[in-house]
């Protein structure tokens, strides 16, 4: 599959995902075999682009191309003027959003509250197209609720503005996240436009991303809550969509040391408190539904780590954890950390 002329091999891509793909998730998962790696959304309005939540969202020094960012916004010139701030900053393709189902972005009538104005859609489109010489792409839902499956008619809006490639998420907005994702509406927009189609919604395993590929049509899958504490998954989908076999799941020695990674990661780029409270989520994705250990002993984990104030703490009581897990022996956690674990149960 190609956007512009950016090649995304493999055909699987890092959904955007507010407070997850920051800059340390998507270098991580591009390392794990993400063909591309969207960013998290970054607001269209200049008054906050220099704030420090902002300036991190927007650095992109040493990610492999290409560079994806995702934009988000209501008027026109303002999500054009966006799109200009981000490609000066390093943004080789521009994605804007109109999938998003939050509530306080769909009460701002930005999100997948854009969909149900299909002319401001297509001011929209026009006028980013217009503003900057990269690669313009969109996401969507499949209309707004049940009685609005206009995603269809948004991919023809999409397509006559110059958009290059348009990822659907199988769902409604009023599902959220709920039930199962719906593949039909996304194979009849596929069968209806020329422009690369990008699969989205409960796309969790390398059969899956097979399955769906081969019933829509489209041109990849895009992973979101799957790569949560599950970054391998990329490499594991181009693999099967390569040879049509499976592979083993990674050793728990692997796991810790990409976990560890992921941590130093975060600690060097938020800085160690700010690293320390991110990482926290994370060790609690990458914790969950373990083999190797019991929900008793992965809560234990969990209010021992999410009690580490520093990084160094954080670091260790995770090697020790999946240490012993490697070792096949029940996990001992530090005297010392027990006492703030049991605080947390009161």
């Amino acid at each position: 599959m190609r956007i512009g002329p950016h090649a995304i091999a493999p055909r699987v891509v890092l959904a955007p995902m507010a407070g997850v793909t920051d800059k340390p998730f998507r270098l991580l998962c591009k390392r794990m075999g993400a063909g591309l790696a969207v960013s998290e959304m970054t607001i269209s309005d200049p008054r906050f682009w220099n704030t420090s939540k902002s300036l991190r969202r927007m650095d992109h020094d040493g990610e492999p191309d290409p560079i994806s960012v995702q934009i988000a916004g209501t008027e026109p010139r303002q999500l054009a003027e966006a799109a200009r701030y981000n490609v000066d900053h390093g943004a080789q393709i521009v994605d804007i959003n109109m999938g998003c189902p939050a509530k306080k972005v769909c009460h701002a009538w930005a999100g997948s509250a854009l969909m149900r104005d299909e002319p401001l859609v297509g001011r929209i489109l026009e006028a980013v197209v217009a503003a900057v010489d990269v690669p313009v792409t969109l996401k969507i839902r499949t209309g707004w609720d049940a009685a609005n499956r206009n995603a269809p008619a948004i991919a023809r809006i999409a397509e006559a503005a110059g958009i290059q490639a348009l990822t659907v998420h199988g769902r409604t907005r009023d599902q959220h996240y709920a039930g199962h994702a719906e593949y039909d509406t996304i194979a009849r927009i596929k069968a209806d436009i020329a422009i690369p189609v990008i699969a989205n919604g409960d796309i969790d395993s390398p059969q899956r991303a097979a399955q769906v590929l081969r019933d829509t049509g489209a041109d990849a899958v895009m992973v979101g809550r799957a790569a949560q504490g599950r970054p391998w998954i990329f490499r594991e989908i181009a693999h099967y969509l390569a040879s049509g076999e499976l592979l083993p799941p990674p050793a728990i020695g692997e796991v810790r040391d990409i976990l560890l990674g992921h941590l130093q990661a975060l600690h060097a780029f938020y800085g160690e408190e700010q690293g320390v409270r991110i990482a926290r989520k994370h060790l609690g994705w990458y914790a969950k539904d373990r083999p190797e250990h019991s929900a008793e002993q992965m809560a234990a984990f969990r209010a021992v780590v999410n009690r580490a104030q520093g990084a160094d703490e954080q670091l260790a009581l995770t090697r020790d954890y999946f240490d012993a897990l490697e070792a096949g022996m029940p996990p001992t956690l530090s005297d010392a950390a027990w006492p703030r674990a049991e605080s947390c149960f009161m």
